[in-house]
């Protein structure tokens, strides 16, 4: 038995005293609400009515039940309108800033479809950790390495002109001794300048000979994409950014290097709620391949 289901009825017909208009009151049948009234009756073992064909009288132990029950029902409907206000509380969500303002649209569409109200708070990997750590969002979308990821997006490397290769490697970037012009650069966008990304490719480009001054962190992803658009030089990037930016994108020749995400949350955030409800739309939003993105 729905223990409030039946309560509203029985308040709403000893309110009226009627089953007829007691039951339109609530928005019940009257053969429902008379099911209703009589199975908690049969629950506590007493007659809540006297019944005539005009009118339903509380007998006196339903005026004993009658603020209680009416407490239950009032207490019922605050918690379901809590639980709509809780709902459309907005989720701070600390993003990466990937430089697509069409992205985190799409995403904060899709999140209303599933109703989960989203405000994205775009910020750089470091920012967005300590972020969930003190509270100041709900959760976030942390860098991790490959091996602890819940989205993975693999990069390459994109640049402002086309060519039929496909593959870029980084090798070719190499000064060699009759080269008079700047050494060609690759720009790293702050979201890349994490150890499990910025590490391996340092490694790389030590063991091919390439200069230091060739591999830079930009301090923005616009001022990185500006210079690569200017020149020859490359960006790191994912196939969807490259694709956003309008630059010809290409894997990287001696390595494969991916950007890792998980949910970092505080204990409000709800990280499997995230995943379980907007996982897909994450994904996209991240330029993800695998299954939480399809």
């Amino acid at each position: 038995m729905d223990v409030v289901a039946a309560c509203r009825a029985f308040v709403s017909v000893s309110e009226r005293g009627s089953f007829t208009v007691g039951a339109a009151a609530a928005r019940m049948s009257q053969s429902v609400a008379s099911r209703r009234v009589a199975a908690l009756e049969k629950h506590f073992g007493e007659q809540l009515f006297e019944r005539t064909p005009r009118r339903a009288t509380l007998t006196p132990f339903g005026r004993d039940m009658l603020p209680v029950a009416r407490r239950l029902v009032t207490t019922a409907d605050a918690l379901e309108r809590e639980a709509e206000t809780a709902k459309r509380k907005p989720v701070r969500l600390a993003v990466p800033d990937l430089g697509s303002t069409g992205g985190l649209a799409r995403l904060v569409a899709d999140a209303r479809e599933v109703d989960v109200s989203l405000e994205p708070h775009v910020a750089e990997p470091v920012e967005r950790a300590a972020l969930a750590r003190s509270g100041e969002v709900r959760a976030a979308l942390v860098a991790v390495p490959s091996d602890q990821a819940v989205w993975s997006v693999p990069l390459g490397l994109a640049g402002a002109r086309a060519s039929r290769a496909r593959r870029t490697y980084l090798d070719s970037l190499r000064v060699g001794r009759t080269d008079s012009g700047p050494p060609r650069r690759v720009w790293m966008q702050p979201e890349d300048a994490v150890a499990h990304v910025r590490d391996p490719l340092t490694r790389q480009c030590d063991a091919l000979g390439l200069r230091p001054a060739q591999l830079v962190v930009a301090p923005s992803l616009t001022l990185a994409v500006a210079e690569v658009l200017r020149g020859a030089d490359l960006l790191l990037c994912s196939a969807a950014q490259a694709a956003e930016l309008a630059l010809h994108w290409r894997p990287i020749g001696e390595t494969s290097l991916v950007r890792g995400y998980a949910v970092a949350a505080t204990a409000a955030g709800d990280p499997e709620r995230l995943r379980t409800r907007l996982g897909e739309a994450l994904g996209r939003c991240l330029g993800a391949e695998g299954k939480e993105a399809a």
